[in-house]
């Protein structure tokens, strides 16, 4: 199988339209990792807002 790139530079610069790839690839995966890591900060917040919620649920039926 032959790659469709001589070299490193060369599939780095795409053709001559690097820019634009690039900046591509920035605009996909940039939003899906702020996606993914406000997606894991509310997970935790959730988590932690769970866990209060039964203590002090506890702490009421205790007193």
């Amino acid at each position: 199988m032959n790659s469709a790139f001589a070299s490193w530079a060369d599939f780095f610069a795409m053709g001559g339209y690097a820019l634009y790839v690039w900046l591509s690839v920035v605009f996909t995966l940039g939003p899906l990792a702020l996606l993914a890591l406000e997606s894991w900060r509310q997970h935790r917040r959730l988590i932690r807002a769970i866990a209060r919620e039964q203590r002090r649920e506890a702490h009421e039926s205790t007193s």
